[in-house]
């Protein structure tokens, strides 16, 4: 007798298999809407190259949808050496892919920030300023309506890291500044997402074959293979940590989820729940 239960779950085994097939040249670039002289910018803080297209869901919508100017900003280029150089180039390749604007954290191309991590009493502290000071001019230089970085927690030293510059970096911000601070999860997921944005299977396979273009990194570890399973679940999550407890699902198959606080008269402001429908329009959630 068949089990149609085992069955099922042999075919997402078989599914992730046939992904071996995949190679990061068939990748279609996708056709995009010019970027007006004075569009709304995102900057994505990456803390690897990578995350640009693990975290990018949300200014890949932007971008795609409604126009906006989307740089990535290279915080670092990894922990091995060797490999920056062409981490760097796999970088160039995958923002060019996905439409964004590339630059390197320390102002230098294929050079980016040291020793970011969680900040503690062992600091270079001269340096850590220097970050924290180059992150807020950066913001004020693009004049930012959204800034995504991972959330504090998300379980990597470099990206906890990350998430310190910028908090750190906006504090230095006047107060008359409005920013939305957008916080991403990979590592680790957030406790309390305040926006799950829906995606097309269109997007996905965009956000895939931009992530195959990481090509040393995918061939150590293909996890780009595995990136529609993590929107699925966070489809799943999204449904009742941003909706409410015991809320029916939405609907949505795959999603993104992201922490949410706005900039703004100075302080720090918490924004409610959204859940933000594929084919509706997301910019005037940053008005």
């Amino acid at each position: 007798m068949n089990d149609p239960f085992l069955a099922y779950v042999r075919g997402f085994e078989s599914l992730l298999h046939q992904g071996d097939l995949l190679a990061a040249a068939d990748g279609q670039a996708p056709v995009l809407p010019e970027v007006a002289e004075h569009a709304p910018v995102c900057l994505v803080f990456s803390p690897h190259p990578d995350d640009e297209a693990i975290a990018g869901a949300l200014p890949w919508r932007l971008r795609a949808e409604n126009g906006w100017r989307v740089v990535n900003v290279a915080v670092t280029l990894g922990s091995k050496r060797e490999r920056r150089a062409q981490r760097w180039r796999e970088l160039e390749r995958c923002c060019s892919f996905l439409g964004f604007d590339l630059l390197s954290a320390s102002g230098t191309p294929g050079q980016a920030f040291e020793q970011v991590r969680a900040f503690d009493g062992s600091d270079d502290l001269q340096q850590r300023d220097a970050q924290v000071a180059r992150v807020a001019a950066l913001i004020r230089h693009y004049r930012a309506r959204v800034v995504v970085c991972p959330h504090g927690l998300d379980g990597h030293p470099a990206h906890i890291g990350t998430h310190a510059l910028v908090m750190a970096a906006v504090q230095h911000l006047a107060p008359d500044w409005r920013l939305h601070l957008l916080f991403s999860e990979y590592w680790n997921t957030q406790m309390a997402p305040a926006l799950m944005l829906a995606l097309e299977a269109a997007d996905v396979a965009t956000l895939v074959a931009a992530l195959s273009l990481h090509i040393g990194e995918v061939a150590r570890n293909p996890y780009h293979l595995s990136l529609p399973a993590w929107f699925i679940d966070a489809a799943r999550r999204g449904a009742e940590r941003v909706g409410s407890a015991g809320a029916p699902a939405t609907g949505i198959t795959f999603a993104a989820l992201y922490g949410w606080s706005c900039w703004h008269q100075g302080a720090l402001v918490p924004m409610s729940g959204q859940v933000a429908p594929a084919g509706q329009s997301i910019a005037r959630l940053f008005a």
